[in-house]
């Protein structure tokens, strides 16, 4: 999604902002925990204040993770943007963070807390925001992301969000030499799995929990 939007003329991206802040106040042992850390601001203002910042395009697209939002967090400066909620079955969200980390929880995959900030946002904006499967998305690119742009009051770019140059970006964040491997390779948007993953008996029981929560988004979902 990140390239998809930076690929755009009138789009600059904004690579989770609140990671390093997130790490100082969790004392979470990520990978380039100290880098980050140092990367970014490190407060929760100080994150705000940059992303309120004159943006150097029209559209400035930010990408969030759950887990950097945890329940208590003021949300209001979010009051005033638009948001989409890009949800993946709990089972390839395990699988996906099985290939980078030795251990999964609930807390890790961060399928509830999404939950609960979709229904935080709906509440704060007064309106519910567009939800888009990762699996429809993989399946036919335009058709859903036309019908994001639709849903954002967004103009349609032809061909701008389905492809793009290979490498790094600028925009990446510090820790993109260990996560964005083969974001940095691609230059569009894989074809979608022919099976789904295979799973321990632990895992199994994991993502069979968080099914209700990914259920209560994908309601909504674009299709």
């Amino acid at each position: 999604m990140m390239r998809a939007w930076e690929s755009r003329t009138d789009c600059s991206v904004v690579d989770e902002p609140f990671y390093g802040c997130y790490l100082q106040e969790s004392g979470a042992r990520h990978p380039m925990r100290d880098e980050i850390i140092a990367s970014q601001p490190r407060t929760r203002d100080g994150v705000i204040q940059q992303l309120s910042a004159t943006a150097e395009t029209p559209i400035q697209y930010e990408k969030h993770m759950t887990h950097h939002m945890p329940a208590g967090v003021d949300l209001s400066w979010a009051r005033g943007m638009k948001h989409v909620f890009l949800i993946r079955e709990p089972d390839r969200v395990i699988a996906s963070y099985r290939q980078k980390m030795p251990s999964v929880s609930a807390e890790a995959i961060g399928i509830i807390r999404q939950r609960e900030l979709f229904d935080d946002i709906t509440v704060i904006t007064g309106s519910r925001p567009p939800v888009i499967d990762s699996l429809d998305l993989l399946r036919d690119p335009e058709g859903v992301l036309r019908q994001l742009c639709h849903a954002l009051s967004v103009p349609w770019q032809e061909g701008a969000m389905t492809t793009w140059r290979r490498g790094r970006r600028r925009s990446d964040g510090i820790w993109a030499s260990h996560w964005y491997a083969s974001v940095e390779t691609s230059t569009h948007f894989s074809s979608p799995p022919d099976s789904p993953p295979q799973l321990d008996e632990a895992d199994r029981q994991l993502a069979d929990l968080m099914m209700p929560h990914f259920d209560a988004m994908a309601r909504f979902k674009l299709s």
